[in-house]
């Protein structure tokens, strides 16, 4: 199984906003009264330039436009409702905010299987509205497609029973574990926290307060030859963890990250990183700001099934 990918699917925002719903959770989310249309119309700009860069840097880009109603304001981040994979499955998932659930569209589904050839489609929809269990995709769990390991930070949008059922559908083994900011405040998504590639591991292993578990995500990502690449807490905040390493169509490899995060690498993490990836950084400081997300959130990675 491929670790990285060469296509992203991103939804272009109708009415990009700040999510009162999912700030409560989501503590990199901010708001400061500032016009919604100059908000909407900021973001709109960034996310043009994130697909332009992505185009211009050899990386093909499915682009779907968001809908005027429902009022989805978090549209512009796709990665945590879907997830594709090589052995044509297509799996939706169980959003805690209910202004979220409505994100997921049929015609994007048909859209994917039309162009890439998606036969299997799994659903975790139903969990949130019965059992109240949410699990946001590839925002709630990092997943090692090469050797079939998925990990995930446990909070209340990831839950421990879907993830289980996750594993037991994908044939992937949980490593989970329970992590929190520099203001001890519970990490809502393991992908501010974590990234993964083909050979790199950015991870704020310092944010695993349970010593055990911290050894156990430590010992797993050495055991798998992965270089790690330890961010701090303070990292964490400028969004340092959201990152994604993806490869270009002449196979080039790059970790796209935000200007806020690469601004907050050292030298040494650079360096680090440098050995294996090109740094590509797009500049997205209202998406950061009023959505709580950085650019791995905007990507939804498309693997073209075999």
């Amino acid at each position: 199984m491929r670790q990285i990918t060469n296509t992203v699917l991103m939804v272009r925002p109708a009415r990009f906003g700040y999510n009162e719903e999912t700030a409560a959770s989501n503590h990199f989310q901010s708001a400061d009264g500032k016009d919604d249309a100059d908000v909407h119309n900021k973001a709109l700009a960034e996310f043009e330039e994130v697909v332009k860069t992505l185009r211009e840097n050899n990386i093909d880009v499915l682009v779907i436009d968001d809908t005027e109603s429902p009022h989805t304001p978090d549209a512009i981040f796709p990665n945590n409702w879907i997830s594709t994979h090589q052995n044509k499955a297509l799996i939706t998932y169980a959003m805690e905010s209910p202004i979220r659930r409505q994100e997921l569209r049929d015609d994007v589904l048909r859209k994917l299987e039309e162009v890439y050839g998606y036969k299997k489609e799994y659903n975790f929809q139903h969990y949130i509205v019965e059992e109240g269990l949410a699990l946001e995709g590839t925002g709630s769990m990092i997943l090692d497609r090469e050797n079939r390991i998925v990990y995930a930070c446990l909070s209340s949008r990831t839950s421990i029973q879907l993830l289980s059922k996750f594993g037991i559908l994908m044939n992937y083994k949980p490593i989970y574990f329970f992590a929190h900011d520099k203001r001890e405040q519970p990490i809502y998504h393991t992908n501010v926290m974590m990234a993964l590639g083909e050979q790199l591991a950015i991870i704020a292993l310092d944010a695993i307060s349970d010593e055990d578990e911290r050894k156990v995500v430590k010992n797993q990502l050495l055991k798998n030859k992965k270089t790690i690449v330890e961010i701090s807490l303070d990292q964490v905040e400028q969004f340092a963890g959201n990152m994604l390493e993806m490869r270009s169509n002449d196979m080039s490899r790059f970790l796209i990250m935000s200007t806020t995060a690469r601004a907050s690498l050292t030298q040494e993490q650079v360096a680090l990183i440098e050995k294996t990836n090109r740094i590509l950084a797009v500049d997205i400081p209202t998406i950061e700001k009023y959505g709580g997300g950085s650019v791995r959130c905007m990507l939804a990675e498309i693997f073209i099934p075999d």
